[in-house]
């Protein structure tokens, strides 16, 4: 059997590698501390976070929707999980889990009310960020609380060994959870369907309804994984927490070559994406650049992503036609 070297390109994970390759020999020629211990602990603890985040933007892009109401589901998550603890008392495994509940309570009652509807997603979930952040807000007064117990601040702060941080764990469990989802679950076949042609997925007898309510309760799930991800780090339950997730939770699985019509993801793309995102902010970071200049980046290789995922759409198409 021959192995085709150009046929290894049109994997979605292939050009955002390359490019963090090349950008982590780039930055460390000129930078040296960018490969220093301190710094790749920082790097990943920073992708372990947003790489979860992407993956709950990922599942709603596959089933060709958006979840403008990720950064909320995950704030509201945060700022809940240190409450229970700081004024009941609960221990942070039981503080998980009701964290957890909260999050697939929040995107299942979203994904409802879209699927009973038929209301677009843009309009359900940006009326859900203002409700949840409203519910944020009113349960912190706007102030933060600061009762995180030790385990929970270790956890977010401390290594496995050498420089990989234990934030790594819940991250490799939720892209390996997301790819055996997609690859190995009916439900995830399903999703795939639905976003590929949704009136093909009814006729052929899968439940959209159903699916639909599945999709945004895992997309809160791991909103609520990453919000509470996020208390670790930072140590506190910030209610400005998920306040900046939107642009970078799209911008990940774009790059990675997730199609925002639906019915065609990758996790592994979405991961270098996240990477790619991590390595420019921690750059500009090192090199005293403006961090506002992270959002016209941001925003520069969302449309250069879209751009490319274009190009191959319509390379597929010839390709199809030629067959024909």
């Amino acid at each position: 059997m021959k192995l085709s070297f150009t046929g290894i390109f049109d994997n979605d994970w292939v050009g955002p590698a390359l490019v963090c390759l090349a950008a982590i020999i780039g930055i460390s020629l000129f930078h040296p501390s960018f490969l220093s211990p301190f710094n790749i602990f920082v790097l990943l603890s920073a992708i372990a976070v947003n790489m979860v985040i992407a993956l709950g933007q990922l599942v709603i892009i596959a089933i060709g929707q958006m979840n403008l109401a990720l950064g909320a589901f995950g704030g509201l998550v945060a700022i809940s999980f240190v409450a229970v603890m700081e004024l009941y008392g609960v221990p942070p495994f039981i503080a998980v889990l009701v964290g957890l509940a909260i999050g697939m309570a929040a995107g299942a009652a979203s994904g409802f009310v879209i699927a009973r509807t038929g209301i677009s997603a843009f309009i359900i979930t940006l009326a859900g960020l203002q409700i949840f952040k409203g519910i944020n807000l009113g349960i912190t007064e706007a102030q933060p609380f600061y009762g995180v117990p030790q385990a929970v601040k270790d956890f977010g702060n401390l290594a496995v060994f050498g420089p990989i941080p234990w934030l790594i764990v819940p991250m490799v469990i939720a892209s390996v959870g997301m790819w055996y989802l997609f690859n190995r679950l009916r439900i995830g076949r399903y999703i795939l369907a639905i976003g590929s042609n949704r009136t093909a997925a009814e006729l052929s007898g899968i439940n959209v309804t159903a699916t639909v309510i599945w999709a945004h309760a895992i997309s809160g799930l791991m909103a609520a994984v990453a919000g509470m991800m996020l208390v670790a780090r930072l140590q506190i339950g910030q209610p400005t927490i998920g306040d900046d997730w939107l642009i970078s939770s799209f911008a990940a699985p774009v790059i990675g070559g997730a199609v925002l019509a639906g019915g065609h993801v990758s996790v592994a793309g979405t991961f270098f994406g996240v990477v790619i995102i991590a390595i420019i902010t921690q750059a500009l970071v090192l090199f005293a650049i403006d961090p506002f200049v992270v959002q016209i980046v941001l925003g520069g290789l969302i449309l250069w992503a879209v751009g490319i995922n274009r190009l191959r759409e319509l390379r597929v198409a010839r390709l199809n036609e030629r067959n024909a």
